[in-house]
């Protein structure tokens, strides 16, 4: 199966860097959630940056779901699906709802509820912008909640990753639901970041534990299809930046039948 030539160019890191610094630097009152032009031409740039192919047809999403591109959306006790035609999404995106799923029933006592992620061009609603971004698989709609405490809680975190630039973030009326476009790659940075920043915040180990902790082995694994680095590192109980590192890959693209090298730390 061969996959689309726009898939296989990477963007370089350093452009990347600059697109999630200029956005991360947006003026203060440009946070929302009101939606604009300005706000798509953010989204299909981002979306050009990635290099991200506008899907057709229903085809052609399942060529990228078998090729790793698009990973399946599965609910659990903190989100749902609700009449989700494609349930697949990059797998950033779906690290993302993950994340957010947790903390918003945390917070506020109820599941999220997803409405709408990867959707092909022939597949998009009459009322949906010819500038839309779900065929990328870059795109999440959530419903809008009756609960103005979950409302004012999920608006203030949108808010908030607009804001370091790794998402934006729209607040749609007819029908109410929010729709947000993730950026994948600043969003992965911004995940890494988090962890590195909770490794540095734990104690330092005892002496005599410290030998203990640092011990480390390397575990062979092969690459099924569906898989993403995202659900490999946090099956494994590491970070991206590790698996990356260990095996010398400078982009997140995998494919099925790779065998990759996983640290996996034990104790003595």
């Amino acid at each position: 199966m061969s996959v689309p030539s726009r898939l296989r160019r990477l963007p370089s890191t350093g452009v990347l860097a600059v697109a999630a610094l200029a956005l991360a630097c947006l003026p203060a009152q440009g946070q929302s959630l009101r939606g604009s032009s300005a706000s798509l031409d953010v989204q299909n740039d981002q979306a050009r940056v990635h290099d991200f192919t506008y899907l057709s047809t229903s085809s052609q999403v399942r060529r990228f779901v078998d090729a790793g591109y698009l990973v399946p959306v599965r609910g659990n006790r903190d989100f749902e699906l609700h009449a989700v035609s494609f349930p697949y999404a990059r797998p950033e995106a779906e690290l993302f709802i993950r994340r957010l799923a947790g903390q918003y029933r945390a917070a506020c006592g109820e599941k999220l509820v997803v409405t709408s992620l990867t959707r092909p061009q022939s597949r998009q609603p009459r009322n949906a912008s010819d500038r839309s971004v779900h065929p990328t698989g870059m795109a999440i709609d959530l419903r809008y909640s009756g609960d103005r405490r979950c409302r004012a809680w999920l608006e203030e975190v949108l808010l908030s990753l607009e804001s370091r630039g790794v998402l934006e973030a729209t607040r749609e009326r007819y029908p109410a639901h929010y729709h947000i476009a993730l950026f994948p790659r600043p969003y992965a940075s911004y995940v890494d970041g988090m962890s590195r920043s909770d490794r540095r915040a734990e104690p330092e180990p005892a002496p005599q534990e410290r030998q203990a902790s640092a011990a480390e082995t390397i575990q062979r694994y092969e690459v099924r299809r569906g898989d993403s680095l995202w659900t490999i590192a946090r099956d494994h109980g590491i970070s991206i930046t590790e698996l990356r590192s260990s095996n010398d890959l400078r982009s997140s693209r995998i494919y099925a039948g790779q065998v990759l090298r996983v640290p996996v730390r034990s104790q003595r």
